[in-house]
This record gives structure tokens, C-alpha cells and sequence, in this order.
């Protein structure tokens, strides 16, 4: 064998040889794709975060309505109490009823927050049963002055049922959104109150309210 000459290597008999051991490369994700996924999460996110703020929003404002509305409730309320106080002062009811009315009439304005429903509901029943009869009304126009109150008493009866509904549609509606588990998940409510419907009996005396505005 020549010199410098280096044999190459050979096989023992009955054995294979095997090609080195490569690793597979991994195909990679076109940029382009990559891309639109990306926008299409980023759309996803606004989008939702834009469900989210528009919900709180109309939370907000549902909220802002029943505030409004009882307000507008309390004043009613308040109206109802002073008028039926005016008309037992006003010495055109006998001694007895005017009595009964402007107890009950002061005890509503008098009572607490948690005793509110119950004075007005004792109010409103005390109402009807001097007003049951449509004498009485007539006996209280008959007196001097007594148009004008029996009138602005008619009115005042009138309008506690109508912002009692108002108050309560708006809490219904606000306690239908607040049950929502998008709306507890993510707290849009905030720290505001569970809205609580105003329950009193409102039912004005039949004489009162069949009397023309």
C-alpha cells in the first residue's frame, strides 16, 4: 500500500451503515398570517371592550333614571302628606276624620327610610276610608274653600300611583341588567346599590280619584 494512502473505512460483514441523524425543521407560519390573527384579536378585544363600556353606560344611566325617579316619587309623596295636613287643619272635616288624616299624614313625613312604605301605605288607607264615600268629598266642596282642596287632594292621589309605576319600571329594568354574568363578572355596577322597588299600598279612594282634574 502506498504511503500517505489512508484506506477508507469498510464494513464489517453483515452490518448496514445509517446515514447521519438529521432533525426535521419545522415549517414556519407565513408572515401575513400571523399578521391577520393578530388583527383579529385586537378587533375582538375592542370589540368587547366596547360591549362592556356601552352596558356600563346604559347601567349608569338606568341607575341616574331611578334616582330621578324617586325623587320625583318623594316629592309626590311629600305633596300628598301636606295637602291631607292642610285639608285636616282646614276645619271643613269633622273632628273624628280630621283627626285620623292628619295623624296618618304626619307620620308619613315623619317616617324613617325603613318605616317610609309603611306610614304612606297607612296613609293611603286612611284616606279611603274617610274619602270611602262620595258625600264626603261633596260635604268638603261645600265648604268655603273646599274646591280647591278637595281638588288639589284629588290630584295628589292621583299622582303618587303614576310616579310609584315610574320608579319601579326603572328598577325592574335596572335589576334585569344587574343579574346579567357580564355584568357581575366584570363589576360594571360599581359600588352602587341592588335598586330596591318603593312597595305601599297607593290605591286612592274611588270618591278622589273618579273626581274630573
Amino acid at each position: 500500500m502506498p504511503s500517505g494512502h489512508v484506506p477508507p473505512e469498510t464494513a464489517a460483514p453483515g452490518t448496514t451503515t445509517h446515514a447521519p441523524a438529521t432533525t426535521p425543521r419545522r415549517k414556519a407560519i407565513p408572515l401575513p398570517v400571523v399578521i391577520e390573527t393578530l388583527i383579529w384579536i385586537v378587533v375582538a378585544v375592542v370589540a368587547i371592550g366596547l360591549y362592556l363600556s356601552w352596558t356600563a353606560g346604559r347601567l349608569d344611566r338606568l341607575h341616574a333614571r331611578i334616582d330621578a325617579a324617586r325623587a320625583a316619587l318623594d316629592a309626590q309623596l311629600l305633596r300628598r302628606a301636606s295637602v291631607t295636613q292642610e285639608l285636616a287643619s282646614s276645619g271643613v272635616l269633622d273632628p273624628a276624620a280630621s283627626i285620623v288624616l292628619y295623624q296618618a299624614a304626619h307620620a308619613a313625613r315623619q317616617a324613617e327610610e325603613e318605616q317610609r312604605e309603611v306610614a304612606e301605605s297607612e296613609l293611603s288607607q286612611a284616606l279611603r276610608a274617610v274619602f270611602g264615600e262620595a258625600a264626603q268629598v261633596e260635604a268638603v266642596q261645600a265648604a268655603p274653600g273646599g274646591e280647591d282642596a278637595a281638588g288639589e287632594l284629588a290630584a295628589a292621589v292621583r299622582r303618587v300611583p303614576m310616579a310609584r309605576r315610574f320608579h319601579n319600571d326603572s328598577v325592574r329594568a335596572a335589576r334585569a341588567l344587574r343579574r346579567h354574568r357580564k355584568v357581575r363578572w366584570f363589576r360594571l355596577a360599581g359600588h352602587a346599590p341592588f335598586p330596591l322597588a318603593f312597595e305601599m299600598d297607593d290605591e286612592p279612594p274611588v270618591a278622589l280619584a273618579d273626581r274630573p282634574a
